[in-house]
């Protein structure tokens, strides 16, 4: 998959798109849109001999029966996950062997929308950014089964086709992921396990005419010389 971007490139080449970004469904259902409307135009010329198009999106994810708990157990974690990325690729100055990057997380997390304050309200709606006095702070699916499956509800209404969960990050502990992940798979994946078949069954017919004309448009695949060949490296 390619990342989505503000450009189309993925659903012109005709494969799927991941989101690395933190989005409410609301701001993916405009990628999304995009995303299938290049798929149907012209500007799809598929790079490969099948389309693949699949839209997946990326948050924070620790599921416990106690809100608290999973705040608790999750939130620093998943702060710290989004704060590393920007450490590295966006605002900090890496000293290699000197840089404590958990230390300059715990002093410098709520300057960049890791606030845990924000973040760590309990008895709302989840979201991937919780608000608060105009400021936000990533907060994803830490929660309980209940308020993960309905924010879950709210990508798979706009057409996100698979989620994908960070949770091994920080200081986040290993039983508590496996614990997290075996409720999520008891209590919360089943629903939509249960309309998966049919929605990809609907998709894929929606999606034919589209996907048939755009394969129209590829070029035909080449064919290798009789004498093509890859030589070792090796010279004897």
């Amino acid at each position: 998959m390619q990342p989505a971007r503000d450009d189309p490139l993925a659903a012109e080449k005709g494969i799927g798109a991941l989101s690395f970004s933190f989005v409410e469904p609301a701001e993916a259902q405009t990628w999304i849109d995009d995303y299938y409307a290049t798929l149907d135009s012209e500007a799809c010329v598929p790079a490969g001999f099948a389309v693949n198009p699949q839209i997946a999106l990326t948050i924070p994810m620790l599921c416990h029966a106690s809100e608290e708990e999973a705040i608790e157990r999750g939130l620093d974690g998943a702060h710290f996950f989004g704060y590393s990325l920007g450490h590295f690729y966006v605002y900090g100055v890496q000293r290699p062997a000197r840089t404590n990057v958990w230390e300059e997380f715990q002093k410098n997390r709520a300057l960049f929308g890791f606030n845990r304050e924000i973040a760590a309200q309990t008895g709302k709606p989840l979201a991937a950014t919780m608000k608060s006095s105009g400021l936000g702070a990533l907060r994803g699916a830490i929660g309980t089964p209940d308020q993960i499956r309905e924010l879950l509800r709210g990508y798979e209404a706009i057409g996100v086709d698979q989620m994908i969960f960070v949770m091994q990050a920080g200081r986040n502990r290993h039983e508590h992921i496996c614990e997290s992940m075996e409720l999520f798979a008891r209590e919360v994946m089943p629903e939509f396990h249960e309309r998966h078949d049919a929605q990809h069954k609907r998709k894929v017919e929606r999606l034919a005419p589209a996907i048939e004309r755009a394969l129209a448009r590829r070029a035909p695949p080449r064919v290798a010389p009789e004498d093509y060949g890859i030589r070792s490296v090796m010279k004897v």
